[in-house]
Parts: C-alpha cells; sequence; structure tokens
C-alpha cells in the first residue's frame, strides 16, 4: 500500500525482497540502454526489476494471483526461510488522494499496476483477502491510521505489518518513527538508521524490537565504469529541495555555467516529474519552468525517466542531497553533494557530513570530484563494487555477499508460523495521545476507535442497516468524495499556477 510514486517503488520491491521465491516479471523488462545523444528522454521507459520486483503488499503461500498485480514463482528458493506454500502473490495499492501517482509514473517504475483504493477500502481489501504480509509505504500518519484500522479490521488472523523510509531519513525523526510504531517491522535501511530508529524508540519507552536492518530495495544496476571520450554529469533534482526561487535559479545557472565552461561534457538536469505530476513531495517552482528565463548552451538538457537507467551514462552525479546519492555511490559513480547553499537541515546536505562528498560548483568546475569515505559508506548500507569487479546487488547492500533482507524474511517467517500474532500495538493511543491522534484517524475517515465512523445514529431513520439508510450513505459519500476531489484540484492549481503568480508579484 503506497501513497506516492517514490513509496509505490520502495513498497512493491521491499514486498519481493521479503517473498519467499521472488517470482518471474509481470512482462518483459528491456535491459537498460545508452542514452542516446539526440534523445531528449522524456518518454518513460520501465526499468529491469530486479529478482522479478513485481508489487506490495505480499501475499505468501496462495495459488493463484489475486487482483489486478500478480505474479508467482515455483519453489521455495535458496533463502526461503521457511515461508509457508509454493508461490508468492503480489499485489498493490496506492491510497486515493493529493499525492496519487499517475499512470506514467508508475509505468515508468514497471512495477505494474496497483488498485486505487481510500483507507477504508484497503481496510476492507485486507479483511476479505486475508494478506499474510502487508507493506504499508506510506507517510507517517497514513501508517498510523491504517495500524489502528487494522487492528480492529483485521480478519481472525491479522497479518504481519512492514514498513519503513524510502531513502534518508535527514527531517521529523522521532514524529516518523513514533507514527510507524506499532507495525511487526519497521525496516531500517542501514546500520546507521537501525541505531536510531532503537535510540528513539528506547528513549520513549516503546519496545524497539520491530526495528530490522534491511536496505534500500532499489541499490544495484551495473557498476560504473568510464567510457573513451564519454564525460556525462547529471545534476539530480529534488522537488522541494531547495524551495525558493532564488536558490534554483542559482542552481540552473551554476548547472548553465558548468556546460559551457566544459563542452565537452554533456551536461543532464535529470527531473522528478513533469509540471503538475504529484511526487511525494510538493514541487512549487519546477525547475522546468525555471529554465525556460536562461538560455541554455547546446550540450545541456532536461531529462525525465527512470534513474537507474540515467545512472548507467553517469560519470559524475551532482546534488544538493537526493536519495540518487545513494543509488550512485553504490555502483561507483562518482557523486557530489553541494554546499553552495550551505549545509543545513533544511536543505538534508547534513546527513553527508563526513562523508568526504561535500563540495562546491566551484571546485566541481576547476574538475575536483570528492571520494567518499569508506566508513561512512558502509554505515549507510552502501557497497561500492569493487574495480574491476561486478555490481553489488541491492540485497546485499552493506553486508558484502550477505542477504541485507535475510533477517527481515527470517523474521516474517517466524511470525507466520506462529499460531496467533500479539495484537497490534501502537505507541500513539487515545490515552498517551488523545491531542493528536484523533486527527490523524479523522483525515482517513476513522473514528478514534480506528474504526469507520457511521454515518448516521442508530434508530433514526437513516440509520444503518435499513434500506433509506444505505441509500442515504450513499449519496453523502458520492457527495462527500465529490467535494473531496473538487478541493484536491483547487489545491493542485493553487499550489502549481497561482501561488507562483503571487511569489512573483510578490518579488516586483
Amino acid at each position: 500500500m503506497a501513497d506516492s510514486d517514490t513509496r509505490w517503488k520502495w513498497g512493491a520491491l521491499t514486498a519481493r525482497r521479503l517473498a519467499p521465491a521472488p517470482a518471474p516479471p509481470l512482462s518483459p523488462a528491456p535491459s537498460p540502454a545508452p542514452l542516446p545523444s539526440s534523445s531528449p528522454f522524456s518518454a518513460p521507459a520501465p526499468a529491469p526489476l530486479p529478482h522479478g520486483a513485481a508489487a506490495g503488499p505480499a501475499r505468501a503461500g496462495a495459488k493463484e494471483a489475486a487482483g489486478p498485480v500478480g505474479a508467482g514463482g515455483e519453489g521455495a528458493g535458496a533463502d526461503g526461510a521457511g515461508v509457508p506454500g509454493p508461490e508468492a502473490v503480489v499485489t498493490g495499492y496506492v491510497l486515493r488522494g493529493r499525492a496519487t501517482p499517475t499512470a506514467r509514473q508508475l509505468a515508468e517504475a514497471g512495477l505494474g499496476t496497483p488498485r486505487e483504493v481510500t483507507g477504508a477500502e484497503f481496510l476492507r481489501a485486507v479483511r476479505e483477502e486475508a494478506y499474510d504480509v502487508v507493506v504499508l509505504a506510506l507517510v507517517g500518519g497514513a501508517v498510523q491510521a491504517m495500524l489502528h484500522g487494522l487492528a480492529t479490521a483485521a480478519p481472525r488472523r491479522r497479518p504481519v505489518v512492514v514498513t519503513g523510509y524510502v531513502g534518508v531519513v535527514y527531517e521529523k525523526l522521532a514524529d516518523g518513527l513514533l507514527l510507524r510504531h506499532g507495525a511487526d517491522l519497521v525496516l531500517a535501511n542501514s546500520p546507521y538508521d537501525a541505531r536510531r530508529f532503537r535510540a528513539v524508540y528506547e528513549g520513549v519507552g516503546a519496545d524497539p524490537s520491530a526495528v530490522v536492518r534491511a536496505a534500500l530495495p532499489f541499490l544495484g544496476g551495473a557498476p560504473h565504469r568510464r567510457v573513451p571520450g564519454r564525460h556525462t554529469v547529471v545534476f539530480a533534482a529534488q522537488p522541494s529541495v531547495p524551495a525558493t526561487r532564488a536558490d534554483r535559479m542559482y542552481l540552473l545557472r551554476r548547472l548553465a555555467a558548468h556546460a559551457r565552461l566544459h563542452p565537452d561534457r554533456e551536461v543532464l538536469l535529470k527531473l522528478r516529474s513533469k509540471p503538475g505530476e504529484h511526487t511525494t513531495h510538493i514541487e512549487e517552482l519546477p525547475y522546468q519552468r525555471l529554465a525556460r528565463s536562461l538560455p541554455q548552451p547546446p550540450n545541456l538538457r532536461l531529462v525525465y525517466g527512470n534513474m537507474g537507467r540515467v545512472l548507467d551514462v553517469t560519470d559524475l552525479l551532482v546534488t544538493v542531497s537526493s536519495t540518487a546519492a545513494l543509488e550512485a555511490l553504490h555502483r561507483g559513480v562518482p557523486t557530489a553533494v553541494l554546499t553552495d547553499l550551505g549545509v543545513r537541515e533544511a536543505l538534508g546536505n547534513h546527513h553527508f557530513i563526513g562523508s568526504g562528498l561535500l563540495t562546491s560548483w566551484d571546485r566541481l568546475d576547476a574538475g575536483d570530484e570528492p571520494v567518499p569515505d569508506p566508513v561512512w559508506l558502509a554505515d549507510q548500507g552502501v557497497s561500492p563494487p569493487a574495480p574491476g569487479g561486478p555490481a553489488p546487488d541491492a540485497v546485499a547492500a552493506g553486508g558484502g555477499a550477505d542477504d541485507a533482507f535475510a533477517e527481515a524474511r527470517a523474521r516474517v517467517a517466524a511470525l507466520l508460523a506462529r499460531d496467533a500474532l500479539p495484537p497490534i500495538a501502537p505507541y500513539y493511543t487515545r490515552a498517551s495521545a488523545p491531542g493528536y491522534l484523533p486527527g490523524i484517524l479523522a483525515r482517513h475517515r476513522l473514528d478514534a476507535s480506528g474504526t469507520e465512523p457511521v454515518p448516521s445514529a442508530p434508530g433514526t431513520s437513516g440509520a444503518p442497516g435499513t434500506r433509506a439508510g444505505r441509500g442515504a450513505g450513499r449519496v453523502r459519500r458520492a457527495l462527500r468524495d465529490a467535494a473531496r476531489e473538487a478541493a484536491r484540484g483547487a489545491y493542485r492549481h493553487g499550489v502549481q499556477h497561482v501561488a507562483p503568480v503571487i511569489r512573483r508579484l510578490g518579488e516586483l
């Protein structure tokens, strides 16, 4: 279950890592191809699926695919971890709302097409389908709502619940972690994250045993190889960092200046999404629009598409704080984290203190390339390939030849083998957070007990269970959904069109 394009990719790949035997891809995926110099790279292309990645959440032990996304594989595999059943079936859902991925974004991920549902519809699906494992790839508040909903709406045997983070955790650490507490597994992407997660839980008196070290599931790909005569510099843009127009224009000018200073290099501005599309974070000032006001040298191009394919031809990745830096480092691609706008928590580049990657455009213009610190890399769960050696796989991130998801898979298998699972017990309850939890649940149409609110009181003419009550409830839901969609549309228009105009007027 996911609520944005990036979290959909993380959740789907994580679900397949937890499955006992990775199934074949849903459809054949083309091998990575070099990026043609004449191509605008704007057409989405499905990414190769490592180990048969499909979509999440995972359902083990099923005989047939259930739902719109499903794939089966025979055998338990070398690392089956004892999960019962010969096949693993994966069904995907996205949470209908403001950040629902577009069809293009989902197709670009190459992970199948999920079913779009509300939170209440997802809880009903879990109850009816009786999934063994549910992966919640959601923002913290949505995870908390689903945990309370699963605690009351799950079938007789509830599923194992897994959650985690899609990338670098550099803000709202305590808030996000406590909202995820109550899941059976809270995946940490590195040894560094595992230590921090446990420290937060222990510090508030919450059980830290759910924290399990894993890795970012999309690490991997071909190791970097220098190609004679090729020097491709890629700037990985982020939708929310930096936030101001002045800072974004500065980065665009420096990128263009680097391209002019090095006409022999191909300089690419890698964009997350097209204008009007929503990502994990809202982008108020798309680089595409800002770039129109600047003259562009011929060797500078704006590109879209799967980051893995872009990294196939990257010789230097430059970013402010994107998780793409970890993907690049894992492949051995030279990587630079900019300090031009400062090293600040608001930018997220403070996460890279001690990495050896912090540098500036002035140094990059002069030909310098940062050298990463190997101890920092290992602590971040990143394993660059040895010179001349094969690319490290995603599941081996930070662990050499060891499978980084082995512990998580074994934990899931042990829970599935139990006669009964313990009740879901989130840190936030009506007793511990009476002024915080009800608002979180209400945003997902759940009452304080974690169940869906009754539209009208019993004993009235519109009471549930009567024909009039059911009809009135359907009308109310239809009107409420229509009003909600209209409000979302107005919000999108305001963020993407009205707000930038007002900001420009204010700068006059």
